[in-house]
């Protein structure tokens, strides 16, 4: 018996825990890959709500797995939780809830007798299935056996799948050799196959059938995003042609330039909005084909009997699909950086005419406050006359009666009077005119 020295057997201090220590460090544990057995039977279900998938009510998730797990009397899983794992009947479930989806794994010993039986899919009810809170994104069935001769492998493969796009290979140090052709089968289900050493452990076999389902998973996802790429390609081609267009425009005086910038502004704003609406779902192929790529090399594939490995399956079918969608999204920002640039060599165009025509403006003002300011002048010399013709006429009257008595004529009066009439009518206008300003 070997005896902890007070060293060894000392307990630390007491400290506080942070409050999600433990719940972190179960984390890495919560999801074990399931234990199977060769021969199985594995069916496979991914369900992702059609819209908005990543801010989806995640309880009716968990609405749905207990409806399914009643009809077997299992224990419900806690509230919030994202995986949960329990027996029904024969089969057993592993369910987990990701990002924009959840999935179904079912699986039990034995396979039937017809390779890929659609009745084994029967373990989802029908009437539960169509009372999803979502849309089926993939189903798998993988047949898992004990691992004959190569040519007994090869003509299992011949009878279940297509050749033309049957991919196989041995996988994690030949433990195993998987098969799959990426095909939906006549009952709406992808098939793999997988034939286990029997010195296979049902650890590992359970590790390559969790591999599979992800790759598939993951695959089917990602390829939204080349959907979504197809669905803009002639939009983008539209605006590209509209954006030319009004580039060379630019260079020319035959349309007005803030003319152009109106139509330029629509374009731009279609581009961003087209590039903030595929943001998620760009991102998210981006991060799918990552997890594909990933899972296909944790399963250390050999090439098997001259088959295609899934590595060069996907280079060949899965990789062009992925690079349409990053040129896509390349397509929509470079796009949107030219109208913004546009935009700002418009915008500036504009300005300089609007500044042109202001200053021009501005010209023609001084022009005419010039003239106004001359006419004035002109004005107040011809009021000056006008006021004095007055004014002499009134002090003619006024001074009538002394003519006589200094013995001037009338004439000779009204002479000495008109200049200092003047004279006093144009001081007292200055006087008016200086006030006023």
């Amino acid at each position: 018996m070997v005896r902890r020295t007070s060293v060894e057997t000392k307990e630390m201090p007491p400290i506080e825990d942070h409050p999600l220590r433990y719940q972190l460090a179960n984390e890495l544990h919560a999801r074990p890959f399931p234990a199977m057995v060769s021969p199985s039977t594995v069916v496979y279900l991914a369900v992702k709500q059609p819209r908005e998938a990543a801010h989806r009510d995640r309880s009716l998730d968990l609405r749905h797995l207990m409806a399914l797990l009643d009809r077997h009397g299992a224990v419900h899983p806690q509230p919030g939780a994202t995986h949960h794992s329990a027996q029904l009947g024969r089969h057993t479930l592993k369910w987990e809830q990701h990002t924009e989806f959840v999935s179904y794994t079912l699986y039990c010993d034995g396979v039937a007798e017809r390779a890929f039986d659609p009745a084994d899919f029967d373990v989802f009810p029908a009437d539960w299935l169509a009372e999803a809170p979502g849309q089926r994104v993939t189903s798998l069935m993988i047949r898992i056996l004990p691992r004959p001769k190569d040519s007994k492998i090869k003509a299992q493969l011949s009878e279940c799948f297509v050749p033309e796009s049957l991919a196989v290979a041995q996988v994690l140090d030949d433990s195993a050799v998987v098969a799959g052709d990426f095909r939906i089968d006549p009952a709406g289900h992808m098939r793999f196959a997988l034939f286990a050493n029997e010195s296979t452990g049902t650890q590992r076999i359970g590790r390559i059938v969790q591999r599979l389902c992800e790759v598939e998973t993951y695959r089917a996802m990602s390829m939204l995003g080349f959907s979504r790429a197809r669905e803009l390609s002639p939009i983008i081609g539209s605006l590209d042609t509209q954006l030319s267009e009004m580039m060379a425009e630019m260079t020319s005086d035959t349309i007005p330039a803030d003319q152009t910038l109106t139509r330029l502004l629509s374009v731009s704003a279609q581009l961003e909005a087209m590039a903030a609406q595929s943001a998620f779902r760009f991102g998210a192929t981006g991060a799918y084909e990552a997890l594909v790529n990933q899972r296909i090399k944790l399963l250390r594939e050999e090439r098997h009997a001259g088959y295609q490995t899934f590595s060069e399956f996907m280079l060949r079918r899965y990789e062009p699909a992925m690079r349409t969608v990053k040129s896509t999204e390349k397509r929509v920002a470079t796009l949107a950086n030219r109208a913004r640039r546009g935009g700002e060599l418009l915008r500036t165009r504009v300005d300089v005419e609007r500044s042109a025509h202001n200053q021009a403006l501005l010209a023609s003002m001084d022009r005419r406050a010039d003239l106004a300011l001359r006419l004035q002048h002109t004005v107040e010399g011809l009021s000056v006359v006008a006021i004095s013709y007055y004014a002499v006429s009134l002090a003619g009257y006024l001074f009538y009666p002394l003519a006589a008595a200094l013995g001037l004529s009338k004439g000779m009066m009204i002479s000495m009077l008109t200049l200092p009439v003047v004279g006093l009518v144009w001081l007292g206008l200055r006087r008016v005119k200086r006030k006023l300003h």
